[in-house]
């Protein structure tokens, strides 16, 4: 009976942590793509008007540029695989509530992390906050041209992190360190 009700409450708490971290996978992505949707129609109505030269230079160079620092180097080789790893330490490690429903902001390293991930999550996102005010006031083209380099970087993102999280289920195995503090 006692072992019937121990592996009773061991099943509840996996289910738990697979709705925790299916929701901080999802979280994480869904922020990603809510960006992508809604600074793609900035970047299509800058491309639709007529570009000279020099901003149709800008445009390509921003748009390489992006897919390189944002994407690979940001997304592919850094976040990507450390968000998937949280994501299956969520899923392994039993967690109280409020960090089960708080799961994508774990997921993007803002608490239960080390010190370094903490610190780049928090500033890294008051940068893009900062960022997004900037161009927000900018006029298009200009705005559109920085906004395609941001939608490629972010797509870019997504893709991979739809690979590491694949990879992980495919797995069981982290892909990189979660930085978890001990």
């Amino acid at each position: 009976m006692t072992e019937t009700l121990n592996q009773t409450a061991a099943d509840h708490e996996i289910a738990r942590n697979g709705i925790a971290a299916v929701w901080g996978a999802v979280g994480v992505a869904g922020i990603c793509v809510f960006a992508i949707w809604r600074l793609t129609p900035y970047a299509v109505q800058a491309v639709e008007l007529p570009l000279s030269a020099w901003q149709w230079l800008a445009l390509l160079g921003n748009i390489v540029f992006m897919a390189w620092s944002e994407g690979y180097r940001g997304f592919q080789q850094k976040f990507a695989p450390r968000a998937a790893a949280r994501v299956l330490y969520l899923y392994r490690t039993p967690m109280p509530l409020w960090s089960r429903l708080l799961s994508p902001f774990f997921c993007f390293g803002y608490f239960r992390a080390t010190r370094r991930t903490r610190l780049f999550a928090w500033v890294g996102t008051t940068g893009i906050v900062l960022l997004v005010l900037l161009v927000y006031q900018l006029d298009q083209p200009w705005r559109g041209i920085i906004d395609a380099g941001v939608v490629v970087g972010l797509t870019w993102g997504v893709v991979s992190l739809a690979f590491n999280y694949g990879r992980i289920i495919a797995t069981g195995e982290y892909p990189a360190s979660p930085e978890v503090p001990d």
